[in-house]
């Protein structure tokens, strides 16, 4: 997951509210329903502490929901009497509702309601060009079409050499309209930022685009056969969609076991467990942030300084480093502060987590940026 978006969130200080709504729910009375769920939730921030120009911020959002639903929900971060980031969830808060108030925003839980949600360009080929669509839990939503030569587009059985004359024209054109849908589906794919490129057609078709793609975006590439009515039905991009994920976690787990491994010095260029994690934090040595929310590190208590990189295990490291100020918080949450500080990135390992010595101990981890 790419943490660009969550800077704003560390561009000032806490405390924070920080408040998951569950909006997955549609009926007429949902409105009503969005309405006393803020009241509650703004009771909660306050009992916690809030003040009381953010839990009026939090209340206003929430019901303003009610107008304008997403899908599964939504998730606030305010603070101050400003609602300062509020993403759209890909799927609802597993326990519903919920709100709280604490020295930095609660963002861990967003790895696994937002951050795997790769979005996909769904591509139906043919010989005459493509239409191209948009696809993600949110929904689908028409992407553009490529119209290519439409003359000549179809062979001939016979072998006479004027016959053989027009082939080659035919596929010249292939070639040309190949050329064409491929170079509109990376430029689709550079303005949305897709993760993952679907092209459905015939067998030849999809392998003549997907030969022209540049080479950056052969791992993205999934093909499938026509769908019903010749659209491709919403389970199957789905199984396509969680694939990916599957595939893309397997393969932070191999970044993380292969930089584990010590060297000749027996160095790592991995680091697992939170006191090691806090030390590469520190030393902005993260690259990569591994986390497994049901691990028993993720909710251990450190402490933090007003700063990214001024985190420590015990309270007395910060004094020592000279830090004045300093709270507790969730080891996730602190990690993930230094991680978008230091302009790394941060996974999920819920789709494709094995038990045993395959995960970072405790469930936190991190490949880094040198040993």
């Amino acid at each position: 997951m790419d943490l660009a978006f969550l800077h704003p969130l560390y561009e000032q200080p806490g405390p924070w509210a920080s408040v998951y709504v569950d909006t997955s729910r549609h009926a007429e009375d949902t409105a009503h329903r969005l309405e006393l769920t803020a009241r509650a939730l703004g009771r909660e921030l306050a009992r916690q502490g809030a003040d009381e120009a953010t839990c009026r911020a939090v209340e206003e959002a929430v019901e303003e929901f009610g107008h304008v639903p997403g899908p599964h929900g939504r998730v606030l971060f305010a603070r101050n009497g400003t609602v300062v980031l509020d993403p759209l969830l890909a799927r609802p808060p597993q326990d519903g509702s919920r709100a709280q108030w604490a020295p930095l925003p609660r963002v861990a839980p967003l790895l696994d309601l937002a951050g795997e949600d790769p979005i996909a360009i769904v591509a139906y080929v043919d010989r005459r060009g493509a239409d191209f669509e948009l696809r993600s839990s949110l929904g689908g939503e028409d992407a553009g079409t490529v119209v290519g030569l439409e003359w000549p587009v179809h062979r001939t059985a016979s072998s006479d050499w004027a016959e053989r004359q027009f082939q080659l024209k035919v596929e010249n054109t292939w070639e040309h309209n190949a050329v064409e849908i491929a170079d509109a589906l990376s430029v689709c794919q550079e303005e949305t930022d897709a993760d993952l490129l679907i092209l459905v057609g015939d067998e030849r078709e999809r392998r003549e685009v997907r030969g022209r793609l540049p080479k950056r975006l052969h791992d993205r590439v999934a093909q499938a056969a026509h769908g019903t009515g010749g659209r491709l039905p919403d389970e199957d991009v789905e199984r396509i969609r969680a694939l990916h994920v599957h595939q893309r976690v397997e393969s932070g787990l191999g970044r993380f076991r292969a930089a584990r491994t010590p060297d000749d010095e027996g160095r790592s260029g991995a680091a697992e467990g939170v006191s090691a994690l806090v030390e590469a934090a520190r030393e902005h040595r993260l690259e990569e942030l591994l986390i497994r929310p049901d691990g028993a590190d993720a909710h251990r208590e450190v402490w933090i300084g007003e700063d990214a990189d001024q985190l420590a295990v015990r309270r007395t490291e910060l004094r020592t480093l000279g830090e004045g100020n300093s709270w507790p918080a969730r080891a996730d949450d602190a990690l993930l502060r230094s991680a978008v500080c230091q302009d790394a990135t941060a996974l999920s390992l819920v789709p494709a987590a094995p038990a045993g010595d395959d995960v970072p101990t405790g469930g936190l981890g991190a490949v880094l940026r040198w040993k």
